[in-house]
């Protein structure tokens, strides 16, 4: 189960990789969060000269709008606990089409094209390519959703610092969480053009559960849409496999929320097939910056024989049966946000 709902399975280019801790205790509610720890290198203790506070949607938008019109090519690493990935992306866009492609440097070869939210993997040494559309996916540098109104209710942005990246110099924001169901995020936007380098996912205390940055950068870079568009489309000599699936509702499949996790909004459910398998619904719920998934199944006694918590890096994972159904959480968020999230679910038939 874990290695079909991993978003690691070829396609988080973005550092968004996954799972294995152990959890203990209920559910809590949201609490307070510590303010995130300083700035530990660079100038990164005060707030720099010239660069004054802004809201957290001001640098969303910068963010957002970093990418867009603009072409680079350059090398990132993921690092998560003892593992360490690197891969190099080629980026291009002109305001409406947007191209990439991210070949992974270390592990099994791999290559992920993205066109806006189509997303081709290749394998090269099996000649198999996984070609699907990603609708919630997430992806380094592009990786922060364009502003949500209701995200300032739940984070606040503060400007710790500069810091040179990839010999760029960057301006160090933390997006601090205002509860303990999400994590806070530290950021760091390149300068001159507000291009995301680096990324840290941090608990409240400051603890960096993962990190991406790039260790090379060269902006403007001369990358060719058209080039890319051909490479998207070169599958000669490759199976492709396009996954079985269909847009649908909570409602058409019987569920809802009895209430609302905080902050956390539904942005859509797909219902997945696989001909030797039951079919399941995959629910995404998102504040904007953090996303859960819900994944939901019919309940077999013989493959889901125990409750599980699972958790690598950032990424938790939580199994508990419904009714007569199976239901596994997962996110970039404390697993007792997941817990909320199965707890507020009801069968409607």
């Amino acid at each position: 189960m874990l290695s079909l709902l991993s978003r690691r399975s070829g396609a988080v280019a973005a550092g968004a990789v996954l799972l294995a801790l152990t959890l203990g205790g209920p559910a809590v509610h949201a609490q307070s969060a510590a303010p995130a720890a300083p700035a530990s290198a660079g100038n990164a203790g005060a707030n720099p000269s010239g660069v004054m506070q802004q809201s957290i949607a001001y640098w969303l938008e910068r963010l957002h709008q970093a990418s867009r019109n603009r072409a680079y090519v350059g090398t990132f690493v993921y690092s998560s606990g003892a593992e360490i990935a690197s891969s190099k992306i080629w980026h291009v866009c002109d305001g409406r089409q947007q191209f990439e492609r991210i070949e992974a440097l270390s592990g099994a070869p791999r290559i992920t094209m993205r066109r806006n939210d189509e997303v081709a993997i290749f394998f090269p040494a099996q000649k198999l390519v996984h070609k699907d559309r990603r609708e919630a996916l997430r992806q380094f540098p592009d990786l922060l959703r364009a502003p949500n109104r209701r995200i300032e209710a739940f984070y606040t942005a503060r400007v710790v610092g500069t810091e040179r990246v990839a010999g760029l110099e960057a301006t160090v924001v933390d997006f601090v969480a205002g509860d303990g169901l999400r994590f806070g995020y530290r950021i760091w936007s390149e300068q001159r053009t507000g291009l995301m380098i680096k990324m840290q996912t941090r608990t409240p205390q400051g603890r960096v559960l993962e990190q991406v940055a790039f260790t090379e950068l060269q902006l403007d870079a001369p990358v060719r849409m058209e080039q890319l568009a051909r490479q998207f489309e070169q599958t000669s000599g490759y199976r492709v496999v396009h996954p079985v699936q269909r847009a649908s509702t909570a409602q058409e499949q019987g569920w809802r929320q009895r209430n609302e996790v905080p902050g956390f909004q539904s942005m859509g459910l797909h219902l997945r097939q696989d001909p030797q398998a039951a079919p399941i619904a995959q629910w995404i719920f998102s504040d904007g910056l953090a996303s859960v998934s819900l994944f939901i199944e019919t309940f077999n006694p013989q493959r889901h024989t125990r409750e599980t918590a699972l958790a690598e890096g950032a990424t938790h994972s939580v199994s508990r049966r419904v009714a007569e159904h199976w239901v596994t959480a997962m996110g970039e968020v404390p697993p007792e946000t997941l817990l909320l999230h199965i707890q507020a679910l009801e069968r409607l038939r």
